[in-house]
């Protein structure tokens, strides 16, 4: 069955319904980021938000478009971790039961923040897209809602709420780098600028560890590629039909960074100015530096998606 692509429309209307539930997220230039990019940037700041990513967005508006017997019966979803955290967040908000499959060795600092919100946690796999197939057959026995973790129109809608912020505030923006793991931000924020500022490009980002969407994007089919990047929000296997299609339609580059240009990235953050940013978080400033001539002179918006590194990771890093 081929999904509905959502609309500019939708993101307007995800954005009336998260406002209540959700704050307004910052936009900060910071001089020390402007010297190092020769550029004019601007962070958003997903990281502030109550899970610590982007994703929140995008659980609320699907959770909340869900029919009463849907809620009734419960969600079922695989994630690394942030994908998990948005869906637990939301169905405590509209009291809908909630399983989570997520990989065997899940980043524990996210394991721990989905269980304190009550949700039920399966560990099954190696890696994500091994949980998803299982958490697929589990909502199937148990005849509850299956969200898959990029092909749903309402979370792409949700998501794209963080760049309807980001043109409201800097309207003529010359480019918007976004981590890519399964596309809904980075297809959600393609919606938005093809309708508010057409001349913007949105650039992704992607792990050259596991480099499945970027190689979906750049050969105009799915393609199944290795998975061996410790940037979890990076970390799928094959790319989505949904994503990739509006990727390929409005996505002007993809760039693949290296393990040791996020860790530097990390550290560049929490450096300049003072945040913390997991693997994918900081995978925009990675791009932009390796990009940085391209980007001279410009104004450009980086989207730190989340901040949920494990203590032990960060220890390692540092």
């Amino acid at each position: 069955m081929k999904l509905e692509r959502p609309t500019f429309k939708d993101v307007l209307k995800a954005r009336s319904l998260i406002k209540d539930y959700l704050p307004r997220t910052p936009l900060y230039s910071y001089p020390q980021v402007n010297q190092l990019l020769d550029a004019r940037v601007y962070i958003k700041h997903e990281n502030h938000l109550p899970t610590g990513a982007f994703k929140t967005r995008g659980g609320i508006n699907l959770i909340h478009n869900l029919s009463r017997k849907q809620r009734d019966k419960g969600v079922v979803t695989a994630s690394t971790g942030n994908h998990g955290l948005s869906i637990v967040y939301a169905s405590n908000l509209f009291n809908v039961p909630v399983t989570i499959v997520m990989p065997d060795k899940s980043n524990p600092t996210k394991v721990k923040a989905i269980k304190s919100m009550g949700a039920q946690v399966v560990f099954f796999g190696r890696i994500f897209d091994e949980s998803k197939d299982y958490a697929e057959k589990l909502a199937g026995e148990r005849r509850a809602r299956f969200i898959h973790p990029a092909n749903e129109p309402d979370l792409i809608s949700g998501v794209g709420t963080y760049a309807l912020e980001i043109f409201e505030e800097v309207p003529h923006l010359d480019v918007i780098i976004v981590p890519v793991g399964g596309g809904s931000g980075a297809s959600g924020c393609c919606i938005v600028k093809e309708a508010v500022n057409p001349d913007c490009q949105v650039i992704g980002v992607q792990a050259a560890m596991a480099p499945a969407a970027y190689l979906s994007w750049k050969g105009g089919k799915i393609v199944k590629d290795k998975m061996e990047t410790a940037a979890e929000g990076l970390a799928t296997e094959i790319g989505y039909e949904l994503t990739q299609e509006i990727l390929r339609d409005y996505l002007t580059d993809f760039i693949l960074v290296s393990e040791e240009e996020m860790i530097q990235a990390i550290l560049l953050i929490m450096e300049l100015i003072r945040n913390m940013a997991e693997e994918a978080g900081a995978s925009p400033l990675a791009a932009a530096l390796k990009i940085k001539d391209k980007l001279k002179s410009k104004s450009v918006a980086l989207v730190l998606t989340g901040g949920n590194i494990s203590m032990p990771r960060l220890k390692q890093i540092v």
